[in-house]
């Protein structure tokens, strides 16, 4: 029988307007999947906003690459990215607002998503 492998999941529920709190969960996925674990990223309320087409660019902090640079290159181990959709609302966010690699879902997928990770993480 194959191994299951663990899941991890980090919320991010800051924004654009604290761009030093945005770097944490890339980095952690992304040390994640070279853990070989699954990792996913759900972003609700305002950390949606880190999401939005063109902003990541915009947002380097220190000696760190760019958040776009981190962002790419968790998306290329595997770390998946998810948007609430109702926050999106909440924020009045149009859906094809949000980078290629980002899907975006319903709060109960939310839900579904803590009730199956090994681990919860939120930033």
């Amino acid at each position: 029988m194959p191994e299951v492998r663990k899941k991890l999941l980090y919320v991010q529920t800051s924004g654009v307007d604290t761009p030093e709190r945005l770097y944490a969960p890339f980095v952690l996925a992304s040390t994640a999947r070279a853990m070989d674990l699954d990792a996913t990223i759900y972003f609700v309320m305002k950390g949606v906003t880190a999401l939005k087409k063109g902003e990541a660019e915009k947002i380097k902090v220190g000696s760190f690459p760019s958040l776009k640079e981190v962002m790419d290159q968790a998306v290329r181990t595997g770390v998946r990215l998810m948007v609430c959709e109702q926050s999106c609302m909440l924020l009045g966010l149009d859906r094809g607002n949000f980078v290629d690699s980002a899907r975006v879902v319903g709060a109960a997928t939310l839900n579904d998503l803590v009730l199956e990770s090994d681990g919860v993480l939120c930033f």
